[in-house]
């Protein structure tokens, strides 16, 4: 008898207790490690927003003693009566389609190409990625060089060797051709981007779709058609809108490629919005225009994914 209780009594000392294995909630805890982000996303991204809504209600001066004057919508009146401007909003919209098509064609077909490689599929994933981590200036000089007037340029040299033009041209001396290098830039840049996307959409098909549609005497145009291509509509979905709002932002590859000349006929967007802001010292007029470009954004990204998103829930597997 008095063994059993001893051994009871060490078995209750070696158990907690219900009450102690619980444990205690503290509410607040989650918020402890939400706050720190939180406070840094208001302070360096919710408040610059609604501060620049505010310079663009004025003739902002940033010069110590000069005063800002309230000037209500005329930042906004003056930008869309400015023909530079609509311009520059026209040469974006042209440079986010083309760009964007030809990032998910060849995207597309990269991965579909890498898709089927057995042995070395990393290597050649690292490599069509690498220009997306490369950063922007490196790359914009180097299609300067590419495209330098004269034999100088390597586009120029392999074009006359190949007998395609007898004299080389000057890319950026002509709106037209300077546009070439910076949709060729644009594209080759955001290529690996959509090509990771596009893998990982692929590889997440199952296998035996393919080989039960072979065993019912399809070509491959027909899997691609009928499987792929609805199987990762949603993936096309998200790379069209994420590439459409870089589209809309670009501006590092021409300030630098041709400064938005000449006479302003490569000017985009965001390099427009740089020169009046920076330039001629226009903060409120710039605030206005950035704010006009974000609505445009805006209203297309919601279009496609309401246009597109519709389309998609139409196709039956």
């Amino acid at each position: 008898m008095g063994t059993n209780t001893t051994i009871a009594a060490a078995r209750r000392q070696r158990t907690p207790s219900r009450d102690r294995a619980k444990p205690y909630y503290r509410w607040y805890v989650p918020y402890l490690f939400l706050i720190p982000g939180l406070v840094l996303y208001l302070l360096w991204t919710v408040y610059p927003l609604f501060y620049q809504l505010y310079i663009s209600f004025f003739d902002w001066k940033i010069i110590p003693g000069q005063e800002s004057t309230f000037v209500g919508f005329a930042n906004y009146q003056t930008a869309f009566a400015d023909k530079t401007f609509w311009l520059a909003m026209s040469n974006t919209v042209t440079y986010a389609i083309i760009t964007v098509i030809g990032q998910m064609i060849a995207g597309f077909a990269v991965a579909v190409l890498v898709n089927r490689v057995l042995v070395g599929r990393r290597f050649f994933r690292t490599v069509y990625y690498l220009p997306v981590v490369t950063s922007w200036v490196v790359v914009s000089f180097l299609f300067i060089y590419l495209f330098s007037p004269g034999n100088s340029g390597l586009i120029n040299y392999i074009l006359t060797q190949i007998g395609v033009i007898k004299e080389p041209i000057s890319w950026m001396a002509n709106s037209s051709t300077a546009w070439v290098a910076i949709y060729s830039l644009g594209i080759w840049k955001g290529l690996g981007w959509s090509m990771v996307i596009f893998l990982a959409a692929l590889q997440g098909i199952p296998a035996e779709l393919y080989e039960a549609a072979a065993i019912d005497g399809t070509n491959e145009w027909q899997r691609l058609l009928h499987i792929t291509m609805p199987l990762i509509r949603r993936t096309i979905l998200f790379v069209f809108v994420a590439l459409m709002i870089g589209g809309f932002q670009v501006f590092l590859s021409v300030l630098l490629i041709t400064g938005g000349g000449p006479l302003h006929r490569t000017e985009v967007a965001l390099t427009y919005m740089f020169d009046r802001s920076f330039g001629q010292l226009k903060f409120g007029y710039g605030a206005a225009l950035s704010y006009i470009l974000a609505v445009v954004i805006v209203v297309v990204s919601v279009t496609q994914t309401r246009l597109f998103g519709r389309r998609g829930q139409d196709v039956e597997y």
